[in-house]
């Protein structure tokens, strides 16, 4: 039930609004002075919507809306002014007021403006709801660990996102990324405004420009329609780019622009754009060994460079494998109406000697898994798949004599290839974020060494 505050020395007035509002299936708390309206605001009284004379004794109209806005700005304040003294509405509009009511008024205008601001107030309190929900998703509670190098990135996150700094993640596929770009988000006092996400290597190269800066209609052939960038979308909130090291040089130009001059130039316009957006970037490459290649320009590499979060893969901080499984689990078992009571020594024992190629994202997927096909609801090591608990023997590779130092580098690296798509399924694009490779220096390689 909507809540409405009325402030109002006459009771003919108080009778009316109590006749209207009832209708309405509406709550109304009455107060006849000003002084006692504010006193109760100040103690915590919350209202959907405040209506209030403005000549009033104790404390004025004007002095309760003030108090109102300085408590909740967003909550609807209607002033009430007889027709002899307008200037006082048109003043109160200007100190926020939601809207006025001129005496004597009329009851289906004051109704419509009553609906108007209820209105008002339940979209700010869903926006709201809304905003905390994803906050709540994406905040530091969703980041879990207990590793001392976990709390390092907690620590370093909770200094950067109330800033305006661009930020560089470091991490493999799979260490939580994004995760922690939105958590900067989030925790930031962008919150309130969008957070776009981009992955550079989901995208063709030659689309990624328009979709990132926009472009004109008729700029290339398919370009039916003007269309606004992610870059603009982003306007006053975060961008997200991940996998920046793909980006071309042609690209990586045009985004050091966008640092240094917070402008952008639609693709088939030369109209520049002013945006004010901050930039979380993450990648998997070691971007000062790609600056040493030449495949990354050395001044983007140092805009982007200004704190840098370095997520480690969870083989090196298996001590944070219980609590991630024991969040996974409340999680999944939610999710799928399953109930899991007990988590068996063997389970974790098995979980904490796999390596985990795919990091914290496989280690979701493991853990989902066995949630959905546990029987009795106590997981054990027989609810894991044979690729988690088979043991492996590690492959030795020995130097041998008579054979040419080039030889054995190649047969050494046509060993990594095969580790490496081993540990990946087959899935070229993990084989090389494992090995620290392109994909196009993989793909090279395995048609090199005849290898699929």
């Amino acid at each position: 039930m909507k809540h409405i505050c009325i402030v109002e020395d006459e009771s003919i007035v108080r009778d009316i609004f109590a006749r209207l509002l009832k209708r309405k299936n509406i709550h109304i708390t009455f107060f006849e002075r000003g002084d006692t309206a504010i006193e109760a605001l100040e103690q915590g009284a919350c209202f959907d919507t405040i209506i209030t004379d403005m000549m009033l004794p104790g404390k004025s109209g004007f002095d309760v809306l003030q108090t109102a806005r300085s408590l909740n700005e967003s909550i609807p304040v209607i002033v009430m002014t007889a027709y002899a003294s307008i200037d006082s509405a048109v003043d109160a509009m200007k100190g926020g007021a939601f809207d006025y009511i001129t005496k004597p008024f009329n009851n289906d205008e004051v109704m419509m403006i009553v609906d108007k601001a209820l209105k008002q107030m339940s979209l700010l309190t869903e926006n709201r709801q809304l905003k905390e929900a994803l906050e709540e998703k994406y905040g530091f509670s969703q980041i879990i660990g207990n590793s001392q190098v976990m709390k390092d990135v907690f620590d370093l996150v909770r200094m950067a996102a109330p800033s305006n700094t661009t930020i560089l993640i470091k991490g493999e596929s799979g260490t939580g990324k994004e995760l922690i770009a939105r958590a900067i988000h989030y925790n930031s006092t962008r919150k309130l405004k969008p957070f776009i996400a981009v992955n550079a290597g989901a995208i063709p190269a030659d689309l990624l420009e328009s979709q990132l800066f926009g472009h004109t209609k008729g700029s290339f052939t398919g370009a039916v329609a003007e269309r606004t960038g992610l870059f603009e979308a982003a306007n006053q909130g975060s961008f997200f780019l991940d996998e920046i090291g793909n980006l071309s040089i042609g690209l990586q130009a045009k985004l050091l622009r966008v640092l240094q001059e917070k402008e952008i130039m639609p693709v088939g316009s030369n109209t520049i754009k002013k945006v004010d957006t901050r930039m979380i970037c993450a990648t998997n490459l070691d971007l000062e060994r790609e600056v040493q290649k030449g495949t990354f320009r050395e001044d983007l590499f140092y805009r982007l460079n200004v704190i840098e979060i370095a997520l480690p893969p969870l083989r090196d901080k298996k001590e944070d494998i219980p609590m991630l499984v024991k969040f996974f689990v409340e999680k999944f078992s939610k999710n799928n109406n399953k109930v899991v009571s007990e988590i068996s020594p063997e389970f974790l024992d098995a979980l904490e000697q796999y390596d985990y190629p795919g990091n914290v994202r496989e280690l979701e997927n493991i853990v989902e898994r066995a949630v959905v096909l546990s029987r009795d609801g106590i997981l054990k090591r027989e609810d894991l798949s044979d690729k988690i608990t088979k043991k492996r023997k590690a492959k030795v590779f020995a130097i041998r004599s008579g054979v040419s130092f080039v030889e054995q580098t190649l047969e050494f690296e046509r060993e990594l290839l095969k580790y490496g798509l081993e540990r990946s399924n087959g899935i070229q694009k993990k084989a090389a974020e494992l090995l620290g490779l392109k994909a196009t220096t993989l793909h090279e390689k395995l048609k090199r060494h005849q290898l699929k």
